[in-house]
């Protein structure tokens, strides 16, 4: 039986120092920055079976989401032009928008909902994340789907 392969997005901080250094360490191999794979792990200070057994496991999520769909969902107060402001981060990102769907807001408070295609072009998709969640009225951002 073949297992099936499972997917999580997680944020940076939740994920174990030895693999955000074995993200490193594969990025200085792929660069040619280091002559060896003894290198890269010696100047990340992570043991070379760490590096082999995670390095096809752990990816930047930038670096793996060109061509996907990629759905957000943002809780955002009931304010004028904050919609106007979170389309604006998302254009500047240079990711196609294929559908927005906002909840008519309750105590203040609206649901939104959008999809986004990352192109070839697009800015990194974590920075863009990034800049939703620091806009002021917006509650949360969660990345609730990735195709």
């Amino acid at each position: 039986m073949m297992e099936q392969t499972e997917y999580y997005v997680i944020r940076r901080r939740a994920v174990p120092d030895v693999l955000l250094k074995v993200v490193e360490a594969n990025r200085l191999v792929k660069s040619g920055q280091v002559s060896s794979v003894q290198e890269a792990v010696d100047q990340m200070g992570i043991s070379r079976s760490s590096f082999y057994k995670y390095r096809d496991d752990i990816i930047p999520f930038h670096d793996n989401a060109q061509g996907t769909t990629i759905t957000l969902s943002l809780q955002i107060n009931d304010v004028p032009g904050l919609l106007s402001q979170v389309l604006q981060i998302i254009a500047q990102s240079n990711v196609n928008i294929l559908t927005i769907h906002q909840s008519i807001p309750i105590n203040g408070v609206a649901s939104l909902s959008i999809s986004v295609q990352v192109l070839m072009a697009s800015g990194d998709t974590s920075a863009m994340v990034q800049a939703l969640e620091a806009l002021e009225g917006v509650g949360s951002v969660e990345i609730i789907g990735k195709e």
